[in-house]
Parts: C-alpha cells; sequence; structure tokens
C-alpha cells in the first residue's frame, strides 16, 4: 500500500519560488506553449547569435598552423560535415517536443541519473569555452585599451551575469539588436581585403610547424589529431537546442516551412558557419604570419583581425577601435549563450541529484567563477590540448544520444517519443549511459596510446563511432525495457493544475503522483526528496543494483556484496584509487621547471571538484532536512487525525449504542403494533374468505366482497413489510425452496391488480417471453412479495396509460420486468429511493416508503439483481434479475386455495379445540370448520382448556399464543407433559417473532401460522396432521349448451386464456354478451372463473365449449 500525503505550505511555497524562477524559460522543465511566444525569424535569429564566438578562428588557426594547409581544411571539412549529421536528429527531436538538450538526453536512452552525467559533461563544455571566449576578450582589451589581462579576465566574466538573469527574453533581444552591427563587421575585413586582392599561395602552401617522419601515415596521424580538436565543438549542438526548444508549434503549412527552415539553419546549420569561420581563422592566421606577428600570438583572434583590417585601413586609431569593438561584441554575443546554457546544465545536474534549486542565478555565478578560475590558469594557451581531451567525452555522448534517436526509434526498441519526467524513467539506462562508458574508456585508453600511434591519432572518431555502435546492440541486448518505469497516464490535452504548486501546466509536463494523490508537474516531481520513487520503486539505482547481483549470483554471495561491508571497502578504493592519481601525477613532474604551476593548476581542479561536493552536500542536507519537517508534518497531521478517528470511532460507538437500542425499542413496538393489527385484520381477512366462498352470496356483491378479501392481503402485506426490515437487519430472515407454478402465480399475482388498474382505467397487460417451465424453485413468498411491491408501485404512480408485467426466462435465469408510463423519477432521486420510508415527490401517491427498500433486500438476498431506468415524464422500468431453477420431474403440488365444493372428510367425525382469548376469532373458526364436519370445542383461556380435558379428548388443538394468564406455549407444554403428549398442536399467533422461538418451544407444536392466516391453508394442516381426505361435492351443471359460441370465438377466448390476459378477456366476454353471441350461463361461469383468476376451470370450460361446438 502506497502512504498518500499532502503538501505542506512550506513545500508549496518553495516549489512556487522554484517555479517562478524557472517561469521566464521554463528551465528543467517541458517548454509550454504559451512561452512560444517568439516568431521562428527571432528563435533562429537568438540561436545564430552564438556562432559569433571567435574560438572558432582559433581553432582553425591553432590546426593550421600545427598540421599545415591541407590537414587542417580536410579535418574541418570532414568535422563540419559530421557536426551537420548529429546535429539535425537532435534539433528536430527538441524542437518537436519542447525539451532542452539534457531533457532530451533523459528520454533517449540514459534514464533520469544518467542524464546527470552529461549534464556535467555539458556544462564543462560551457565553461571550458566561457573561459576561452573570455580569455579571447580579455586579450583584445589589452592589446586595444591596454587593460591588464588579470582584470580583463575579471571584466569579461563579470559583464555577462546581467544580461542573462532574465532568461531568453533578454537574451533574444540582445542578439537581434547586435546582430545588424556584429554581421556587418564580420564581413567587413574581407570584403575590403577583396578590394586589396587575396594572397592565398601562402595559406594554400603553409605546411605546418609539425614535419611528417613518414608522409603516408604521419599525415592520416596528423588529420587525426587536427580533428581531434575541431570535434571538442560537438556539444555546441546543446546550446542551440535551448533555443531551438522556443520555436512555436506549426499550424499550418507555411508554418512548417518556415520551422523546418528555421530548425535547419540555427540547428544543425551552426556547423556550416562554424566552418566559415575556421576556414577564415586558417587563412587568418598565415596573413598574421606574413606580416610579422609573432608565431605565439598568431592564433589570437585580435591579432588576426587587427591584422586584416590594418591591410586596409591606413589609420591605426580606427584599425583598433573596430577590431575592439568586433572582437567585444563576438564574444559578449557567444558568453551570454554559454552562462546561460551552463546555469540551466548545473540547474538540471544538483536539482535531480539533491532535489534542491537554490536559483538559476546561483548556478550562473558558479559557472562564471569556474570559468574565471580557468581563464587565470592560461587555459588558452592550452587550447589545443584541453579541447582534444575533452572531445573524446563529448563525442562519446553525442554519438549515444544520436544513435537512439536515428537507430533505436526506428528499430522500435527505444519507445517513440521524448519522456523525461522522472516519474516514468529508470535512474539509469544501460543503453545510452553504457555505450558513452565504453566508448569514453576506448577512446581514451586509444588517446594514451594504447592501441597504437594510428588509434591514438583516430581516438576521437573511434569515441564517436563506438558509441553510435554501441547503442544499439545494447537496445537490443536489453529489448528496450529500461526506457520506461511505468506507463504515462493518458492525460487530455490542456492545461492542468499541480496538486504541489497548484500552478497550471500542459499535459506534457504533468503526471499522476501516487504519494500525492493526484496530479503533479515535472519540476515539483524533480524537487519532491520524501517520496522515494514509491511509484516506481524498482526504477531505483540501489534497486537495479540489487535486482543484478541477485539474478548473477547466488544468494550467499549476494548477501556478502550487497553487505555494509562491502560497500564501504569499494567508495573506500575508488576514493583512494583517485587520490593516488592526483599524488601520481603531482610526482611525475616534481623534477619540473614548472612545478609550482602544475601545483597550481592540480589546486584550483580539486577547487572546483571540492566546490561541486559542498554543493550537493549543502543542497543535499537542505532537501533532507526539509523532507524531514515534512515527514514531521505529515506525522503530527497523521496523530491529530489518529486522535480524531479515536474520537469519532468513540461517538459513533455510543451513536451505534443509542440506534441499536432505538432499533430494538422500534422492534418491539413494531412487533406489539403488529399483534394489534394482526388480531382483527385477521377477522376481517378470515369471514371474507368464507363470505367468498359463499354460494347464496348474490353476484352484485361477490365483487364487493373480494375487495375486502383482497385489501386485508394487501394490508397483511404492508404489516409483513414492517417487519421485513428488521428481520433483514438482524440477518433472521429465513428463505425457503418452494414449487411454483410460474403461469399460474404470474395470474395470480396480477389478479390482484386487475381491478385496480381497471377502476384508474390503465391498460394492464402480462408478456412471457422464451419458453417458460410448468415449475420453478424459489421462496413463493418473497417472489410474491417483490412482485407486489413493483406492481404496486407502477399502479400508485401512474396516472394513465399502462402497467407491463414482462417475464423473459433463458437459461434458468428469469428476468421480470415492470414498465408503467407514469411520472417517472428524477436522476437525483435515482438513489434515494431505495432507502426505508423514502417516498416519490408525488403528493397524490399514497404508501410507506418501505416497499422499494424491502425489494431491494429481498432480491438481493435471493441471489438476484434490480435497476431501474426511469425518464421524469416518461415512466419506469424495474428489472429484476435472478435465478429461477427449472423442475423438470415433478409431482403436481398441492393447491393453495380449495375450490369451493368441499363437502366434508372421509373417516370419523373429529374433535378440534380452539383455546383463543379473542371471541371473533373463535367464531371465525367454528364457522368455517364446524359445516365441513368438524366438532369444535372453543376455550378462552388455558385454564379453562385443562378444565375441559378432564371429560372429553380432542384430536388436535389450536392454539391462540398471547392470551392473558397462562399463555399458548405454557398450555402447550402442559398438554405434551399430561395425556396429550403426541397429539397435534397449531399454534396462532398475532406476533411474526414468535415463529422463531427457541427450539425448546417449537418443539411443542407440530404447526406454526401467523395471523391473518388463509382458511384454505389452516384447512390442508389440519387435514395434514390428522391424515384425512377432503371430500368434494359435484358441481352443479354450470355449463350452458356451449355448441352456440363460434369457433372463432373459442379460439380467441383460449389464445387470451393462454397468456393469461384477464382484462382482455373480460372485454371479449362484454362484446359478445352484448352481440348475444354467448349463452348467458357460459359468459357467468367464465367471469367467475376469470374473478377468482382460475385459468385452468376457464380453460376447461372454453375447451368443452369448443368441443361442443365441433
Amino acid at each position: 500500500m502506497v502512504a498518500t500525503f499532502q503538501a505542506t505550505t512550506e513545500r508549496r511555497r518553495y516549489n512556487r519560488w522554484v517555479a517562478d524562477e524557472t517561469m521566464e524559460d521554463f528551465a528543467l522543465r517541458f517548454t509550454a506553449r504559451r512561452a512560444r511566444r517568439w516568431s521562428y525569424g527571432r528563435v533562429a535569429n537568438t540561436a545564430i547569435g552564438s556562432i559569433s564566438f571567435l574560438a572558432l578562428e582559433a581553432i582553425g588557426g591553432a590546426i593550421t598552423l600545427a598540421y599545415g594547409f591541407d590537414i587542417a581544411v580536410t579535418a574541418i571539412m570532414l568535422v563540419g560535415l559530421l557536426l551537420f549529421l548529429t546535429g539535425l536528429p537532435i534539433s528536430y527531436y527538441a524542437a518537436r517536443y519542447g525539451v532542452d538538450i539534457d531533457l532530451l538526453t533523459r528520454g533517449a536512452g540514459f534514464g533520469y541519473i544518467g542524464s546527470t552525467i552529461t549534464s556535467l559533461i555539458y556544462a564543462s563544455f560551457t565553461f571550458i569555452f566561457f573561459a576561452l571566449e573570455a580569455a579571447i576578450l580579455s586579450l583584445a582589451m589589452e592589446y586595444c585599451f591596454g587593460i591588464p589581462l588579470m582584470l580583463g579576465y575579471l571584466i569579461s566574466a563579470l559583464v555577462v551575469i546581467p544580461m542573462v538573469v532574465r532568461g531568453f527574453t533578454k537574451i533574444s533581444a540582445f542578439q537581434t539588436w547586435t546582430q545588424p552591427l556584429w554581421v556587418l563587421l564580420h564581413v567587413l575585413p574581407f570584403v575590403l581585403l577583396a578590394f586589396v586582392g587575396y594572397d592565398f599561395d601562402l595559406w594554400i602552401s603553409y605546411p605546418g610547424q609539425e614535419v611528417p617522419d613518414g608522409k603516408e601515415r604521419s599525415t592520416l596521424l596528423m588529420l587525426g589529431a587536427a580533428a581531434g580538436v575541431v570535434f571538442s565543438l560537438i556539444a555546441q549542438i546543446g546550446e542551440q537546442v535551448d533555443f531551438l526548444r522556443f520555436l512555436p508549434e506549426p499550424k499550418t503549412r507555411a508554418d512548417r516551412r518556415k520551422w523546418w527552415a528555421a530548425l535547419i539553419a540555427a540547428g544543425p546549420g551552426w556547423s556550416v558557419l562554424g566552418v566559415l569561420k575556421m576556414l577564415a581563422g586558417s587563412y587568418l592566421v598565415t596573413l598574421a604570419l606574413r606580416n610579422n606577428v609573432p608565431v605565439e600570438d598568431a592564433t589570437d583572434p585580435t591579432r588576426m583581425y587587427y591584422t586584416a583590417f590594418h591591410q586596409v585601413l591606413s589609420s591605426p586609431a580606427l584599425v583598433l577601435a573596430l577590431t575592439g569593438v568586433f572582437v567585444i561584441l563576438s564574444q559578449l554575443k557567444i558568453n551570454i549563450t554559454n552562462a546561460y546554457a551552463g546555469s540551466i546544465a548545473w540547474s538540471n545536474f544538483f536539482s535531480r541529484l539533491t532535489h534542491s534549486h537554490p536559483g538559476r542565478v546561483v548556478w550562473l555565478v558558479f559557472n562564471v567563477a569556474i570559468a574565471l578560475i580557468l581563464m587565470e590558469l592560461g587555459v588558452f594557451d592550452a587550447l589545443e590540448s584541453i579541447l582534444a581531451l575533452y572531445s573524446h567525452v563529448a563525442l562519446s555522448w553525442i554519438g549515444a544520444l544520436v544513435a537512439d534517436l536515428v537507430v533505436n526509434k526506428p528499430l522500435g526498441v527505444s519507445p517513440r517519443g521524448i519522456e523525461f519526467r522522472r516519474a516514468h524513467l529508470y535512474d539509469i539506462n544501460p543503453v545510452g549511459t553504457g555505450a558513452m562508458f565504453g566508448a569514453c574508456v576506448l577512446s581514451l585508453v586509444a588517446y594514451a596510446g594504447g592501441l597504437g600511434p594510428l588509434a591514438q591519432a583516430m581516438s576521437p572518431l573511434l569515441a564517436l563511432v563506438t558509441a553510435f555502435l554501441m547503442s544499439p546492440a545494447l537496445a537490443l541486448l536489453t529489448r528496450g525495457q529500461y526506457y520506461i518505469a511505468r506507463p504515462a497516464p493518458d492525460l487530455a490535452q490542456g492545461l492542468h493544475e499541480c496538486s504541489v504548486c497548484e500552478y497550471r501546466f500542459d499535459a506534457e509536463d504533468m503526471t499522476f503522483c501516487p504519494f500525492h494523490s493526484g496530479p503533479i508537474c515535472s519540476l515539483c516531481c524533480t524537487l519532491d526528496a520524501g517520496c522515494r520513487d514509491n511509484c516506481k520503486p524498482q526504477a531505483r539505482l540501489d534497486h537495479m543494483v540489487g535486482a543484478f547481483i541477485r539474478r548473477h549470483f547466488s544468494e550467499p554471495v549476494a548477501r556478502v556484496l550487497m553487505s555494509r561491508l562491502t560497500m564501504f571497502g569499494l567508495f573506500t578504493t575508488l576514493l583512494a584509487i583517485g587520490f593516488g592519481g592526483i599524488l601520481a601525477l603531482i610526482r611525475s613532474f616534481r623534477d619540473a621547471h614548472n612545478f609550482d604551476t602544475l601545483l597550481t593548476v592540480v589546486f584550483c581542479v580539486m577547487l572546483v571538484v571540492i566546490g561541486i561536493c559542498v554543493w550537493m552536500f549543502i543542497l543535499a542536507n537542505e532537501s533532507q532536512k526539509q523532507a524531514r519537517n515534512e515527514a514531521a508534518h505529515q506525522t503530527d497531521s497523521l496523530l491529530r487525525e489518529i486522535r480524531a478517528h479515536e474520537r469519532t470511532d468513540r461517538a459513533l460507538q455510543d451513536a451505534k449504542d443509542k440506534a441499536e437500542a432505538a432499533n430494538t425499542a422500534k422492534t418491539r413496538y413494531m412487533s406489539g403494533l403488529s399483534h394489534e393489527l394482526r388480531t382483527p385484520l385477521n377477522a376481517i381477512y378470515g369471514f371474507a374468505q368464507i363470505l367468498e366462498k359463499d354460494p347464496r352470496i348474490p353476484e352484485d356483491k361477490r365483487g364487493p366482497v373480494t375487495t375486502i378479501r383482497r385489501s386485508s392481503e394487501h394490508l397483511a402485506g404492508l404489516i409483513e413489510g414492517l417487519l421485513d426490515i428488521s428481520r433483514i437487519e438482524a440477518g433472521r430472515l429465513e428463505l425457503s425452496r418452494d414449487r411454483i407454478n410460474l403461469r399460474t402465480f404470474l395470474h395470480q399475482v396480477a389478479s390482484i391488480f386487475e381491478e385496480t388498474a381497471r377502476a384508474q382505467d390503465l391498460d394492464f397487460n402480462i408478456q412471457t417471453r422464451g419458453a417458460l417451465p410448468d415449475w420453478v424453485t424459489c421462496d413463493e413468498k418473497r417472489l410474491r412479495q417483490i412482485l407486489i411491491n413493483l406492481m404496486s408501485n407502477a399502479i400508485r404512480y401512474t396516472a394513465k396509460g399502462s402497467v407491463t408485467l414482462t417475464l423473459n426466462y433463458r437459461n434458468e435465469v428469469a428476468v421480470i420486468e415492470v414498465q408503467d408510463t407514469g411520472s417517472g423519477i428524477a436522476p437525483e432521486d435515482l438513489e434515494r429511493i431505495w432507502r426505508p420510508f423514502e417516498r416519490g415527490r408525488s403528493a397524490r401517491a399514497p404508501g410507506s416508503g418501505l416497499g422499494l427498500t424491502i425489494t431491494k433486500l429481498l432480491v438481493e438476498i435471493l441471489g438476484g439483481e434490480i435497476e431501474v431506468d426511469s425518464t421524469p415524464g416518461k415512466g419506469s422500468l424495474f428489472r429484476v434479475r435472478m435465478l429461477l431453477p427449472s423442475v423438470r420431474h415433478h409431482l403436481p403440488a398441492p393447491s393453495a386455495a380449495l375450490p369451493n365444493t368441499v363437502a366434508g372428510y372421509t373417516g370419523p367425525r373429529r374433535t378440534v379445540m380452539v383455546v383463543d382469548d379473542d371471541l371473533n376469532h373463535l367464531s371465525l373458526i367454528d364457522s368455517y370448520l364446524r359445516p365441513i364436519g368438524f366438532s369444535l370445542l372453543q376455550a378462552s383461556d388455558g385454564e379453562q382448556a385443562l378444565e375441559m380435558l378432564r371429560d372429553i379428548r380432542p384430536e388436535l388443538f389450536i392454539l391462540d399464543i398471547d392470551m392473558p394468564g397462562m399463555d399458548g406455549w405454557q398450555l402447550a407444554q402442559a398438554l405434551r407433559d399430561g395425556d396429550h403428549a403426541t397429539t397435534p398442536i397449531i399454534m396462532i399467533s398475532g406476533h411474526a417473532s414468535d415463529a422463531h422461538k427457541p427450539v425448546a418451544q417449537s418443539a411443542l407444536c407440530d404447526a406454526f401460522i401467523a395471523k391473518p392466516y388463509n382458511l384454505d391453508d389452516l384447512l390442508l394442516r389440519i387435514c395434514d396432521l390428522l391424515k384425512i381426505e377432503l371430500v368434494h361435492r359435484n358441481p352443479a351443471p354450470a355449463h350452458p349448451p356451449p355448441s352456440s359460441l363460434k369457433r372463432s370465438d373459442a379460439v380467441h377466448l383460449m389464445e387470451l386464456a393462454e397468456i393469461g390476459h384477464a382484462k382482455a378477456i373480460r372485454e371479449k366476454l362484454t362484446a359478445l354478451d352484448a352481440a348475444g353471441a354467448i349463452p348467458p350461463d357460459l359468459s357467468l361461469s367464465l367471469k367467475r372463473r376469470i374473478d377468482q383468476f382460475d385459468m385452468a376451470g376457464l380453460r376447461e370450460l372454453i375447451e368443452r365449449a369448443e368441443h361442443e361446438t365441433i
């Protein structure tokens, strides 16, 4: 389980400050679309302005001076072509996905932490070239204006800081305003030289100062050495990319042409300008030598351009002014870019390792300070050796990067696009990191002479080729599994709010953070030190190393390698080797005349390393302190929340106890109320049943009697529903497995609502789909209750239209649908209707508010599901889906209701004792059982019953439980203890809960019937306990001659009877009566069957009439 945290106020304030500090140029993150507001031309012009640096002329002059015209020009042209080819894919992907060179490296094979190494390489490029350019500027100020060199170093370093503080906005403005003047001053000397005539003979014939030993071999060796110096410029594409990411996304075909033009011109196109400037330097150095400039000063660009201006201008002051302005302007334009790119590189480096960002200005000053140290050490004097050594590292990086973009991605082993977000990257991707380290080690070994003189000369090219080949090889070997640590969420395009800093950024810059349980921007993700990558723990460097060791070594060896002692030994050894190497280097120069200078250089280099380490320690300590404070704050919040939960739990427990007490009181009250209602209701219901079956009741009075009986059943159902809630909540609801005749069951349920629907002028229909089985297994009482509740709701809330009951049966799964055209249910009420005592908003609709609650509970208890679709004003559709297993081999179940033809029973006359304190119930049972032939003994209490038993011996007892004095259970116990241990006893009670008495009491009776009860059920129980069979009288011939019924009418009536469409049958009979097409006696008999919903008897009469018609 991943713990989730909310950002503290301090964390949000700090991250907002960092975001505000980087908002100008969107450093460290995806370049937002709202930041790409510049035109294509302005972005390209800003990037091209960086190619003003005069180190290009110095490089061209240095290699020409050392190796001659042929070698220099060949190296410049060859390397220039490679710079263009490597720069094109880098520029495209950076501009296409809005990322700088560091973010591009992350997603192109190096991983999140692996790219910090390349950030350090890139930062080194910026301060090395910053130092070179500033040194050139200082030499120019000394030569032109007499400013001391040391002071010039300081001025040239500090002057760029104010211009870079505001980022791309100020830089682009400066480049835009200075570009025309710079172009003019750059072209001017060459235009003026064209008028006086170029002297190319000395340049073309210049042999160089290095004399070859063997022409073939030495030429190749010198070409490699010269190319190595030029190759150091390969990292310049990073500075171009830092500006190209501001190119706006093209929207039209014309925009796309402008986008490509700007991309090529300012991206790889820099190499074209660079080649021209290096060729210019190559020419100018020979021009300077011809004009007696000392060899040691000839490669100084200031002396080169001074010589060029001096060839055509006679005024020394004008020549000096033009040279000074041109050199100063050129160096300012490039050093602004160097300082800007260096600040971004250092920001990326430290933010990933320390999760902290003190501000880009800090890293701007830090980068300038390192460059100032290099200038004081005389970096320009060691130009060739410094650049040759640096080029190996830069070429290894760029080679691996380009290979991933142009080989791995088309092969499909590298994912499409550029994923730069920490939340989705492995710390180390062995593809790019491994290729870079492999190429770097191999090329440096070759550079040191370990692979022979030819490999030594070609070591820079060896670095590029090795990295380019190793990257796809490693990608195929690892199957590209270390590119993506976890899939990125599918965020909609547009702006999304970060849950930490609460700023809004583009979807490409956002992801989901499970630690903060919300969306987070890439910068806040980078700065988070507390999460420890819990969204991708397998991608952490320690996990990756541990997994590698456990995969390739046995468990005991793995434990040793991962132990604390091994870690101590490993890091101690590495530091000792590094320190020992430094001491060995110093010792090797102990006899040199410039030993003090060497010590100064070593000290300054170590000072830079110490500065980096101290910054890492300070920032990491601040980040950890902030993480500890956040953890303490979260812990304190968690403890407060726990205490609040404890208080809430106690309050909930108190409320629960009170609710349970209230619920118990409610149950007792409902139980008592149920008894008080059931007792009089039983008399109403019972006498209604007797009257309904009495043949002496006039036909016009039979309908009201039936209404009384049905209303009593409905009221009994409501009372049962009130108690069902308590039973379900207490888990005491018992289910039975009854065999149900499905068609008859549906028609019986529907018959309850036939008259109500007819009275409301509603169309009431029953439809069946599929092959319905004759018999199914289910709890008949609960299933009937479900249907009654749904049907009553449908009719109650339907003022006009229709109500349809549909049963679809397939694969023993029944889908019961009750559809109406009533008022419907509002969407906001669809959840509320299932809650107890909640009713529809219709003022005219009566009801208790329990029907749907009970229905839903019963459906779920029966293993089914219920759902509702409703449209306000159009009606509702309730759909119940449940399993109703069919009974394939069955015996006819006993009828639930006996016909009106019971005349008596077989055997001798049986005596039944009824004990009840309610005289109405005594009279009801007497009125029902005595005409059948039973001898009835009546007692009003237990004591009277025991007194009567001294003289008589009944064959069955019917006992009411709730009686004054001795209750029914006590009387049953007395009977069992006396002479009636085996005499059947039927217990009757108005308390439904009496059915769930303990086993000891339940064993006292043979049957239990709750009031109000169906008299036919009582009679069947008596017959079952006494083992008697009922005798039915032959019904009077009530069938009129059916021959007068037309066959077509008989067929139509039979079809309606088959589907149980009672309303349609009535309408058909009414029509036949009106037309005189049916004898009155037959019509009356059929109507009686319809009133009783006796579809079997109805079909029998129709079949007989049809047969006689034939």
